[in-house]
């Protein structure tokens, strides 16, 4: 097989893709609708095996419900080369979140049969189960997903079990569904940004240099509920005004440790929320994200420490009790070589960056070599109807991710 730059994706074949799956659950305000595990859904799945077969791929459903269809190799005993993304969407999704990597590794398929091209290597494109709520289809494939049903937070609370059933699925066969580096070489997963950073930069492309870990916690703050009217301002135990001191100190504490992570409180509940009361008890979320999970782990401590300061000065008790642990995932450097490469052949601009979002390549990466490629989101705007990556974007990304997988092979043999 010669690789040329002249092997291209079809742009209009692509796009018309997109816009045709974008039909299933299309809601009456443009909104996309695809629970995963809904009508929607598995008719959406039906329609992608149809496409899957059609450019010449044999098509399974593992034990975690993802959908896999292979393209043979010239070795077809080698290791895989994958991509893939999801098609669920929230309650009032886009038409680019996930469906774009899944979509355009269809069109690397059907270049290659068109093209009469077989890698060395099987060529395996991947559509994961519920990506936007439990990621029990890339977390089976990783071995990482919880033995617990309970701990599934599906839709409408169903059983995770009834859920994989329902499309074709196995929960009392999951751990079959686990893959290895032995048997996949490396996962590239294309990617709208879901941020507007390479719109607000200019650049064309996103090398996505690791998924971001975080961690989730609970802040609650006990002082003393009090007339508002009568309680002087030097013996209150306002537990408002000690959330307010610890808010500006987590943004304090993200804006100027070195590197680039971010800490959120998103939420806040005030006890007894009267406007003639002292608030006695307020309780807040927070939420950090960061590459390193020992950027994380500095940063909580230094928070710590800022806790029993403020506690003392303000005569509150404060407690912070973690809900949420996700290890961050490195993209490999090679990987991103190879992006980087495959941009400067096309003539892209692109940029490094990381992924501040959760993706299905964050668990393939915890076993295999991962790479993803992002491009630009307009208004940095996701999850909504106004999402919107243009055509020509869709196309740019999808020809890198095709001239990357053709790198790919040669790289890993």
């Amino acid at each position: 097989m010669t690789k040329t730059l002249s092997l291209a994706v079809n742009g209009d074949r692509l796009n018309k893709t997109l816009e045709e799956l974008a039909q299933i659950g299309r809601q009456a305000d443009h909104t996309i609708k695809r629970l995963a595990f809904s009508p929607d859904d598995l008719a959406a799945r039906t329609r992608l095996i149809e496409w899957m077969k059609a450019a010449g791929m044999t098509v399974r459903i593992d034990a975690g419900s993802n959908i896999i269809g292979r393209y043979a190799g010239q070795e077809d005993e080698a290791r895989s080369l994958a991509t893939g993304s999801h098609i669920d969407t929230v309650f009032s999704g886009g038409r680019f979140d996930g469906s774009l990597g899944v979509m355009a590794g269809l069109e690397v398929v059907r270049v290659m049969q068109e093209n009469n091209i077989q890698l060395y290597h099987p060529f395996e494109v991947i559509v994961f189960a519920d990506e936007e709520r439990t990621m029990i289809g890339s977390k089976a494939i990783a071995g990482t997903a919880p033995q617990d049903p309970e701990q599934y937070d599906t839709v409408n609370d169903e059983p995770i079990q009834d859920c994989l059933a329902r499309a074709g699925g196995d929960w009392n066969n999951l751990q079959s569904a686990q893959r290895t580096a032995a048997d996949i070489a490396c996962f590239i997963e294309l990617h709208v940004e879901q941020g507007g950073v390479l719109e607000a930069i200019g650049r064309d492309i996103g090398v996505v240099e690791g998924i971001v870990g975080q961690q989730r916690h609970r802040i609650t703050i006990e002082g003393r509920t009090n007339h508002a009217g009568t309680t002087p301002m030097n013996m209150r135990r306002d537990a408002l005004t000690t959330a307010a001191h610890l808010i500006l100190a987590i943004e304090d504490i993200a804006k100027h440790f070195p590197g680039d992570p971010v800490a959120t409180v998103g939420t806040l509940k005030i006890w007894p929320n009267s406007i003639n009361t002292v608030p006695g008890s307020v309780e807040l979320s927070l939420d950090i994200r960061d590459l390193s999970s020992d950027v994380v782990a500095h940063m909580l401590e230094q928070l710590r420490r800022k806790i029993e300061t403020v506690a003392v000065a303000t005569r509150t008790r404060i407690r912070i009790k973690p809900e949420l642990q996700v290890e961050g995932t490195l993209a490999a450097d090679s990987v991103q070589d190879l992006i980087v490469k495959s941009c400067e052949e096309l003539g892209f601009s692109y940029t490094h960056l990381p992924s501040r979002a959760s993706h299905d390549a964050q668990e393939m990466g915890r076993f295999t070599d991962m790479g993803m490629i992002f491009v630009p989101s307009k208004d940095g705007i996701s999850h909504s109807s106004d999402e919107y990556t243009s055509p020509d974007q869709c196309i740019q990304g999808a020809n890198v991710l095709l001239q990357t997988i053709l790198k790919l092979d040669q790289h890993y043999r």
